[in-house]
């Protein structure tokens, strides 16, 4: 029996309809749920992105201001701009599009935006709370996946979760969520050896390696639930994810597709992390 899908796009949907209910409660108190973007250079994807989060602001009714700088920007400079708009009490959240140009050090980026309007969840402080299971400003895909899972009813106590990848950005901090949520999770990467051996023991299996349909149908043991972050193109420029869907959702229980998958939920818990900041300045 094939797996039953995760569909992002419409619980992305039904999330925002809650998130613009509660922008207009905010507005008539005042306050603007504020978003600032900063773009560093001509990054296609990243102004993709970017456009994406725009319209994304517009259609709930928050405040989107796009800052875009040259790629020889310097480092100084960018935080001169980053200061501004942590001082700026109409910004609630702020977001310096990744990837930098290489004479910028994104870490220092990170921890030069103030941690209460840091609602893409990976400055420090955030990471920190995340870890220790204290309320904090939660990484978007991360908190987008978590989300999925939990929209299925899918149990998660007492699950074994294998993360494939381990970035700061995706695979670490989604390891953290399932954990915080009694899961028994093992992350696995470019290192590991034996990688089928770890992934065969999965309930819950989460792919952010960024490989074309990297993950078998053998790689995936029946009934598992099977989480897409990959975003990647297959031998004919056909958009798809880290997994072989066709075939692994023979084998799964629950599976995300590419596109309409996770993707939709990033840009949605990052509106959500956005009014979250709003709030608090109530």
């Amino acid at each position: 029996m094939a797996a039953e899908i995760i569909d992002g796009k419409q619980l992305a949907a039904e999330i925002r309809k809650d998130i613009q209910a509660e922008t207009e409660q905010l507005k008539k108190q005042g306050i603007t749920p504020g978003l600032s973007v900063i773009l560093v250079g001509n990054d296609q994807a990243s102004r993709t992105y970017v456009k994406n989060k725009e319209k994304a602001c517009r259609e709930l009714g928050m405040k989107s201001v796009l800052i875009e700088l040259p790629e020889n920007i310097s480092e100084q400079t960018l935080f001169e701009h980053i200061e501004n708009l942590n001082e700026d009490p109409d910004i609630h959240g702020i977001l310096v599009q990744l990837p930098l140009p290489p004479h910028i050090g994104p870490n220092k980026v990170i921890e030069a935006i103030d941690p209460a309007k840091d609602v893409d969840g990976f400055h420090p402080i955030n990471i920190g709370r995340m870890m220790t299971g204290q309320d904090a400003f939660l990484p978007c895909t991360p908190r987008g996946i978590l989300k999925m899972v939990q929209s299925k009813g899918i149990e998660i106590a007492g699950k074994h979760v294998v993360v494939i990848g381990r970035s700061n950005i995706v695979g670490k901090p989604a390891g953290q969520l399932f954990l915080n949520e009694n899961a028994t999770v093992t992350y696995c990467h470019s290192k590991t050896t034996d990688l089928k051996f770890y992934t065969q023991q999965a309930d819950i299996l989460i792919s952010a390696v960024g490989k074309a349909k990297f993950v078998k149908a053998d790689f995936v043991k029946d009934g598992a639930v099977v989480i897409d972050v990959g975003m990647n193109r297959d031998e004919n420029g056909k958009l798809c994810g880290d997994v072989d869907f066709d075939a692994v959702k023979e084998k799964a229980s629950f599976i995300t597709p590419v596109p309409g998958g996770v993707g939709p939920m990033t840009i949605t818990m990052l509106l959500a992390n956005t009014l979250k900041a709003a709030k608090k300045v109530r």
